[in-house]
């Protein structure tokens, strides 16, 4: 379509108040990626944004009446698309049909903080499990594990420390690393082979 053959929103929509009905299908497909987007920036859910962009468009056809012929169109569509986002938000959140935006933010900012603890127990309770099954480990195996994983040194560095050689240091880690593997492969993605001396996360 060339520019000179483009009606615009607001003359579409202008037609559509008018009862031509395939000014709003055009609407629809001008204006429904932009409303996607917008939704999908707020919620990442492909589902959900394709739900609300139906729920924007019901919304406008139902209070097309209020629309004011000239006036941009665009605004008021997001206005429109704002309160279909509250809403959702509002039903997720639990919260009473007249909160406003700063509620949405308190309660947003209150769900991170729980989000937050509750990654932050995981992890140290992961961080547990991992030191219990280094501590079982036969001492030989959990020095080269401690200089190795937790301090950073190669299997050659650790080798001098130890006065022995790499090639038993290397062999003492992979048992190990085989045994760490096992007792915690639910917290482990699949490694590399242990002679490289990969750590076990």
């Amino acid at each position: 379509m060339r520019a000179s053959d483009d009606p615009g929103d607001e003359p579409l929509m202008a037609r559509y108040l008018a009862g031509d009905h395939r000014a709003f299908e055009q609407l629809f497909t001008r204006l429904a990626p932009r409303v996607y987007g917008f939704f999908m920036r707020s919620f990442g859910e492909a589902t959900v944004a394709e739900e609300l962009v139906q729920v924007t468009f019901l919304n406008l056809h139902r209070s097309r009446a209020t629309y004011r012929v000239g006036l941009p169109l665009r605004p008021w569509v997001f206005a429109i698309a704002a309160r279909v986002r509250r809403d959702e938000l509002r039903r997720r959140y639990r919260l009473k049909e007249d909160c406003d935006e700063e509620a949405l933010v308190r309660a947003e900012a209150t769900t991170a903080m729980r989000a937050a603890g509750t990654e932050g127990e995981r992890q140290r309770e992961r961080s547990a499990r991992v030191r219990e099954a280094i501590d079982r480990l036969p001492e030989s195996q959990r020095v080269v594990v401690q200089l190795h994983r937790f301090e950073g040194l190669t299997f050659p560095e650790i080798a001098q420390i130890l006065g022995t050689t790499a090639l038993a240091v290397r062999a003492r880690a992979f048992r190990a690393y085989e045994t760490l593997r096992e007792e915690l492969a639910d917290l482990v993605q699949p490694a590399a082979p242990a002679r490289s001396g990969h750590e076990v996360a």
